[in-house]
Formats: C-alpha cells, structure tokens, sequence
C-alpha cells in the first residue's frame, strides 16, 4: 500500500491517500485534525471521490443503449489507485485512467485526476475528468469530505452548525433504505442556519437538489470554523451516523436515482457530457478561518 503523500504551507497540512486520491489528514499550524477519526464503528471512509456517479442506482444497474452494466454505490475511484503524477512541498497531482475492469462497469476511456494544494490557510482540491475516446461521454462527479465534529477548539457538538452563503427555502430530497431517492422532506434550515443534531441523519444524507448557495461557514460561533467553497456545483448533500465524529459536507454534480429510475445514463438528472477529446473540471475550497 503506497504511504500517503503529504504537502503543507505554514498554516495547513494536509495527507493524500493514493488510494482513491483520498484526503486523509487535514490539520491546522498546531497539528489540530480538521478531519475525521475515521472510527470503523460508524464509517472507515475519509473523503472519497465519487465517480463516474454519485450516489446508488437501480439495482446497482447502469443502463447505456440497453446495455446494462453492474456498477457500484458511488463508483469506482474511491477503490482505485491513483498515480501521483506531479508533487511539490505544497501541491500534488493524482491520476487514473480506465482499464479493463472499469471498462466492464463503466465502457468509455477516460482520465481522472484530482489536485490538491495547499496556500496560508486554504486547501483547494480541483478534479479533471479527460475523455480519451470518441464517443460522447456521460459522467457524474462528487466531493466526499468528512470533517470534525466537533471540530477541534474545545466546543461541543451541540454548538456546531452549518451557514449557508444563501437562502435556502426549498424542500429537500429524501433517500428511503437502499439508498434511492424517494421522497421529498421539509428543509431543516432556519433563515441560512442548520443546526446540527443526530436526529437531523436518522433517515440518511440531507441532500439540496439545487443548492442555491455556493459556499458555507461550518463550525460552532466562536473559535476558528471551516469556510468551504463549491462554485461550480449545483447539489450538495450533507451527512454523517448519528454519533459519529465527522459531517460531510458534499458537493454533487449527481444524484442518486430515484425510486423507478430506469432509463439511460445519458437522460439521468445530475449527469454532464464529456465530448471526444474535452475535460471537464471542478474545484472545491476549504479554507480555516481564524
């Protein structure tokens, strides 16, 4: 297993598992972790990258011209290895590129990498999906991040809360016990502040399809807090287990299907086109504030 890579400025460190091109550490100037403890009791997971879908289909079932192909929760990168392709004290590059068994769940050529780096006190990570073929290529992608909670400056749990950037007056969309869309619920969001409580994740993720926000503050109202920035994305979901030490905060270009969904990849909400040739890219932003 290949050790994980780590870079740093003066005010952030951060560790890359290749595995997965997955976050794994993200500590402060006094080595404080920002991130998950990552207790296999509630999930083993730190921040996986979520593609070529997000979130589970049908049956585990693909469907392209009627053809059909099993793919997995999520997909495949969160279990692939990365190559690191370019690393400096403070930046490094992670890459994958299809192979056979991708090509059995997921049948189209493609380069993935995902870059991290770290400047004063914000780390950004930015994804590049290449297609290589040429054909039209359908994808979805996702940010997976699990950070503290609580975070660590001594604050309870209770404390802790989610502000986002804009109203957010919409209903919500509710995923039922196998992970499908099925519902939509009331927003827990008072004026632009979620609370955050155990009993808000007893039926799953929250997930905002749209999100009209493109940035949040997380963290409690004194001390130092997270201000995450997703620009370019149109979804977010956020999630823990009741108990646990971390909320993700998850920035979709995706969704899961809903309750039914059998049609083709190509016409599924959430899903964009990659032309022959082109790359598609996204970025998302974590910066500590004081």
């Amino acid at each position: 297993m290949a050790d994980w890579v780590e870079i740093r400025s003066g005010d952030l460190s951060a560790a890359i598992n290749p595995m997965g091109a997955e976050l794994s550490s993200l500590r402060d100037a006094d080595g404080r972790e920002l991130m998950t403890d990552a207790d296999p009791a509630f999930w083993r997971g730190r921040a996986p990258i979520l593609f070529p879908i997000v979130g589970r289909l049908n049956d585990d079932v693909l469907w392209l011209d009627g053809a059909s192909y099993i793919l997995e929760k999520h997909g495949f990168a969160r279990r692939s290895v990365f190559d690191a392709v370019d690393v400096t004290p403070s930046s490094a590059r992670f890459r994958m590129t299809d192979n056979v068994a991708t090509r059995a769940a997921f049948p189209f050529p493609f380069l993935l990498e995902i870059g991290f780096s770290v400047e004063r006190a914000t780390l950004t990570m930015a994804a590049k999906i290449g297609n290589t073929g040429d054909a039209i290529m359908p994808a979805s992608f996702g940010w997976h991040p699990a950070f503290a909670w609580p975070l660590p400056y001594g604050l309870p749990r209770e404390d802790h809360r989610i502000i986002f950037a804009a109203d957010e007056p919409g209903m919500l969309r509710g995923l039922n016990p196998a992970g499908l869309i099925a519902e939509d619920r009331p927003t827990p969001v008072s004026g632009r502040t979620l609370g955050l409580a155990d009993g808000l994740f007893e039926n799953d993720a929250l997930i905002w399809d749209p999100v009209a926000s493109r940035a949040l503050r997380y963290g409690a109202e004194t001390g130092p807090q997270l201000d995450i920035a997703f620009p370019e994305t149109p979804r977010l979901g956020i999630w823990t287990k009741p108990g646990a030490h971390f909320v993700c905060v998850e920035p979709w270009h995706g969704v899961a299907d809903s309750v039914g969904y059998g049609g083709d990849f190509f016409d599924k909400p959430g899903v964009f086109q990659v032309a022959p040739g082109a790359t598609w890219q996204c970025e998302m932003r974590v910066t500590l504030t004081a």
